[in-house]
């Protein structure tokens, strides 16, 4: 069960009073150098994004995942900025939106977009597409202190648009291309992306990373980072930088139920439970993109 949230001004204070200190920027490899501007290499974290993080208004079952997830250093690569407008692509549970929307939340908009069920032809998929709406509406409404501005926007996965175009400063998206590449989808994806960020905004892409490219049916969850830096750049972005914050060198790529065969899924044989907990979630690419 979450724990209790805290009254606005006491989780203002917290935030202030938690504060970490900043540590050394993530590295860069692989090519893709850094320019100056909103696609600059990473800078140090804001004290009140450490704050948020380490807030007990988060999930303690999402807190568990840190260790894989990096969020801290992964926001700070992607120069997320608490006076942005932040649009994250299927949200899911909120894993992201419980650090970020309490953090933007009084210089800055978490915006997440969420795909319209009547968009969706009726089925399992329109049943998940409500029940994950639903659940986030909720989880919102529920806290105001800490999602007040906070928002869904709906939208349709054949005609992608995610708000007004040009209003972002970052689009982020965390392990959905493989499922939009499969569906046909990931070059509308990304189009709709380089419309909603302003000039100079970034795209941060995090992913399941193959050893080498993968057919877009390839039913593992991996994805070919040459496959996801050519998507992006055919909508018009520039490839600003690489980090290796969430690679995982113990994972081999060859589970039986590809990535879901790992944690937090774990699909797997009861037997093997210690050996893929040893091994831990999958080694994933985490791409920062800049538009012109």
């Amino acid at each position: 069960m979450p724990r209790p949230f805290l009254p606005v001004l006491l989780l203002s204070a917290t935030l202030l009073a938690t504060a970490c200190a900043t540590s050394a920027s993530p590295g860069e490899a692989n090519g893709g150098a850094a320019t100056e501007g909103r696609g600059a290499s990473a800078r140090a974290p804001d004290p009140l994004l450490d704050a948020a993080i380490a807030s007990d208004t988060r999930t303690p079952a999402n807190v568990v995942r840190d260790a894989h997830r990096h969020p801290r250093e992964t926001l700070a690569f992607f120069g997320v900025e608490r006076g942005d407008t932040v649009v994250e692509i299927t949200p899911g549970g909120g894993w992201y939106a419980e650090i970020l929307a309490p953090y933007l939340r009084d210089g800055g908009r978490y915006v997440g977009a969420v795909v319209d069920p009547a968009a969706v032809p009726e089925g399992r998929q329109r049943d998940y597409n409500q029940k994950t709406r639903a659940a986030l509406e909720a989880k919102f409404a529920a806290a105001p202190q800490l999602y007040g501005r906070a928002s869904l926007v709906g939208y349709d996965p054949a005609q992608a648009t995610f708000g007004p175009a040009g209003s972002a400063d970052v689009v982020l998206t965390f392990r959905n291309v493989h499922n939009w590449r499969a569906a046909s989808q990931a070059e509308g994806m990304f189009r709709g992306f380089f419309a909603v960020l302003k000039p100079g905004g970034v795209l941060g892409v995090v992913e399941h990373r193959a050893r080498a490219d993968v057919p877009a049916n390839d039913e593992t969850g991996y994805v070919g980072e040459a496959q996801v830096i050519a998507l992006a750049e055919a909508a018009g972005f520039r490839l600003d930088a690489r980090s290796e914050v969430n690679a995982n060198p113990r994972d081999t790529r060859d589970h039986p139920n590809g990535v879901w065969t790992l944690p937090p899924v774990g699909r797997h044989d009861a037997e093997d439970a210690q050996k893929y907990a040893a091994i831990g979630e999958s080694d994933r690419m985490t791409l920062r993109f800049v538009k012109p």
